[in-house]
């Protein structure tokens, strides 16, 4: 009988690979299919590490396969793949197990004629797995694009602009498993006694580096807390709750979350402005606005507006009307990699003009309605400068009533964090 986690990693990397999903939406999708919540946690793993590991996996199996692996069936290269990475970064099941598993599904997929190329490529990776070969370090753009698994065009830019040992760097962290951050909802509560609460379920936490309001869980599980259930906190990355923080906007004041799902920057805003402001939170998309509802009326958030808008043409408020506009722009999200290891593989060179072009487009749309003194937060999960600071200074040019107050980004290299970028641009009060 075939192990259930394998067979529902093998079902869920074909909806990646298929485009019909994310890695996210993909392990939603099969979850259900588990029963026991070992088999459900080593389906993540599983799916998580070989797309995470998938150059690599590649290198080895095409050293080991009599043609190229694009001619193999894609139902056999995602078997060899998600057993390969078992064989060669899990260490807990026997390789017989994991081969055995892996011919029974590669019949399974309708390939019996390919069951002995399965075995036998995989019982040669496994007596190989403590004398692998790589390419050499003196080939570093190969040698880490290879054994650090990422894709080589965006491993040559990290180390055009930050050198070899800082790609390195970042690439590894990259590999690890992401922690579990989790956002304080202080509207009805503080870090110390989430904390408290938490420890009281024996969750324990320990305070974010430098998110003011963040707990990293270090053992149990916070989304089956009482507290998270009555709306305490949200999962939100560390990065990202500082893009938050950039904010600085008053008690009291009126601010427009304009790209808001799934709630994480519009609850740390809620808190901000207090009983006495409001927070207009928006997203295109309608499942996402679902979404978004729901985490509101979870925690208890009475004085932020949810609303539809467009995604082109003019929004749906008058000019001058925010204290505080922020965009968290919808990016290539090559910032966030650690948590979202398929992401490396569906994007490309090209795909950073067309997000920037749109990026773009959406200042320009939301600049009116900041009021004069009043403050534009534009951010991205993106590593890449033609999202960021190419994307601000082409906006800076063209609004020269904006001034551009102070800018931030966190690299995992130097900051452990993922990379998140955000400016504050300030419009003058004259022009």
């Amino acid at each position: 009988m075939i192990a259930p986690a394998r067979r529902a990693a093998v079902d869920a990397l074909a909806l990646v690979d298929i485009g019909a999903l994310d890695l996210g939406g993909a392990i939603a999708r099969v979850r259900p299919t588990l029963e026991d919540e070992r088999d459900r946690a080593l389906l993540l793993e599983l799916v998580s590490g070989t797309l995470r590991m998938r150059n690599a996996l590649d290198y080895q199996l095409a050293m080991r396969v009599n043609r190229p692996l694009q001619r193999l069936d894609a139902a056999v290269l995602r078997i060899l793949r998600v057993s390969g990475f078992q064989l060669l970064y899990l260490s807990k099941v026997p390789a017989s197990a994991i081969i055995n598993d892996a011919v029974e599904l590669t019949r399974r997929s309708g390939k019996s004629s390919a069951a002995g190329l399965t075995n036998a490529v995989l019982r040669s990776l496994s007596r190989d797995r403590d004398r692998l070969s790589w390419p050499p370090p003196e080939q570093p753009l190969e040698h880490l694009s290879i054994v650090h698994s990422h894709p080589s065009w965006l491993v040559d830019r990290w180390i055009a602009r930050y050198g070899v040992a800082g790609t390195a760097s970042w690439l590894a962290f990259n590999n690890q498993p992401a922690p579990v951050c989790l956002a304080v909802n202080r509207t009805i509560s503080t870090r110390d006694a989430l904390r408290d609460e938490l420890a009281a379920s024996g969750i324990v936490t320990r305070p974010t580096a430098r998110a003011r309001n963040g707990l990293e869980a270090v053992t149990g599980r916070p989304l089956a807390s009482a507290a998270f259930a009555s709306g305490r906190f949200v999962v939100q990355d560390e990065a990202s709750q500082l893009i938050a923080e950039l904010a600085e906007v008053p008690p009291g004041a009126t601010v427009l979350d304009l790209c808001a799902s799934p709630g994480g920057k519009t609850l740390a805003l809620a808190a901000m402005v207090g009983p006495c402001g409001r927070v207009v939170a928006c997203d295109t998309r309608p499942h996402r606005l679902d979404l978004l509802a729901h985490t509101l009326e979870r925690c208890r958030i009475a004085n932020a507006a949810v609303v539809l808008v467009a995604a082109q043409g003019r929004l749906p408020f008058r000019d001058h009307r925010f204290d505080l506009v922020l965009i968290d722009a919808p990016c290539s999200g090559l910032g966030t990699i650690r948590r979202d290891p398929d992401i490396k593989w569906r994007r490309s060179v090209e795909d950073l003009g067309r997000f920037a072009a749109a990026q773009g487009d959406l200042l320009s749309r939301a600049a009116g309605l900041v009021k004069r003194g009043g403050a534009l937060v534009y951010s991205t999960c993106s590593s890449e400068p033609e999202e960021n600071d190419d994307v601000v200074a082409a906006f800076r040019e063209s609004r020269r009533d904006f001034s551009l107050q102070r800018t931030h980004l966190t690299l995992p290299f130097r900051d452990r964090l993922e990379a998140f970028f955000g400016a504050v641009l300030v419009r003058r009060t004259s022009v």
